[in-house]
């Protein structure tokens, strides 16, 4: 079977390997497609901290049930269409017992930690999954990257009529707009790149805003007759998003971290106190798989036009390779097996 091998930074290559054998509680997954995330290209380039090599990279997942275990319920059938929770957690440490398992202490992510799901056949829980009998497979797969921005959404609890400034619109920052939207959130939203921008017009968002053109806190404020945003998901990892998000969050407001930064970030601590802010992390997803299958089967907005290529698994070096050279091009690429 075809196998996305990683074996340093900067070297990825195909190679054949054994089709897995599976346990009494687990199914063997065909691959259909798999997304590359910008954490997959963290650990091309080598600035992954949590990825060791070599590694077969890989957590954003649609595949088809083509084996099953004798512990495997009759609701997993054979030929499924089916995604995967790709997070692992310990059960017993201070996050798991509070009920986030997203945040465990010990959480391997499939393609970080341990080996993921760029490989033709690879073996789950049956317990990870989850199927959908009216998603495209190219729809389906965009599950995992979505739940990430919707439990930012939840962790802001964020409620109708609410103001919600989405600081970077890749696909996760693209799932927490699309997710506060769901909820009745106003949205702004602000990024660089004018493709991004019209997408996240195109996904509801009530004002746009190019940080690279305009002063991104006066325009906040401006949309908002002066008091900020309500809530600010940062979804960018930058030090300059970091600082607008506390800069343009309104008094007693909540700011929601996801984006990952490269090093430590000097922020105006003092913003912090005065505005009486609750920061958060958002961490991976906890339950919000089945609530973001609803809302893709829904089919409220055109969900496929957030990918931008379709490659064959062969062509995985030579795709990594472009991705690396101008990442801020795509939003979201598949690799077909």
């Amino acid at each position: 079977m075809h196998t996305i091998m990683l074996d340093k930074p900067g070297h990825i290559r195909v190679v054949e390997s054994e089709v897995p054998e599976i346990r009494e509680n687990e199914v063997l997954l065909e691959m259909v497609y798999a997304g590359l995330c910008g954490t997959d290209l963290g650990s091309y380039r080598g600035t992954n901290p949590l990825v060791s090599y070599p590694r077969i990279p890989g957590h954003e997942i649609c595949a088809r049930i083509a084996e099953k275990g004798k512990e495997v319920p009759a609701t997993c059938c054979i030929g499924d269409l089916v995604t995967a929770s790709p997070y692992s957690s310990c059960g017993k440490c201070t996050a798991c017992r509070k009920g986030q398992s997203n945040a465990c202490v010990h959480n391997q992510t499939l393609g970080v930690q341990r080996d993921g799901a760029m490989q033709q056949y690879f073996v789950l829980c049956w317990e990870k999954l989850y199927h959908s009998d009216i998603l495209k497979p190219e729809e389906l797969v965009l599950t995992e990257p979505l739940s990430v921005g919707s439990h930012a959404v939840n962790r802001g609890q964020v409620a109708a009529g609410e103001t919600v400034l989405v600081l970077g619109c890749g696909t996760i920052g693209m799932g927490a707009l699309i997710a506060a939207v769901s909820r009745g959130g106003k949205i702004i939203a602000a990024d660089p790149a004018l493709p991004k921008l019209d997408m996240a017009r195109k996904f509801g968002a009530l004002h746009v805003i190019n940080p690279a053109t305009e002063n991104l806190t006066e325009a906040v404020f401006q949309y908002t007759g002066g008091e900020g945003a309500s809530v600010v998901i940062e979804a960018a990892g930058t030090p300059a998003s970091y600082q607008a998000a506390l800069e343009a969050v309104a008094y007693a407001g909540k700011m929601i971290c996801i984006g990952y930064a490269q090093k430590d970030i000097p922020l105006n601590t003092s913003l912090m106190v005065k505005k009486e802010l609750c920061i958060l992390g958002s961490r991976n997803a906890l339950n919000e798989f089945a609530t973001v299958i609803q809302v893709l089967e829904a089919r409220q907005f055109p969900y496929t036009s957030l990918i931008t290529a379709i490659h064959p698994v062969m062509k995985a070096r030579e795709v990594f390779a472009s991705w690396d050279e101008d990442p801020g091009a795509s939003m979201k690429i598949l690799l077909a097996f």
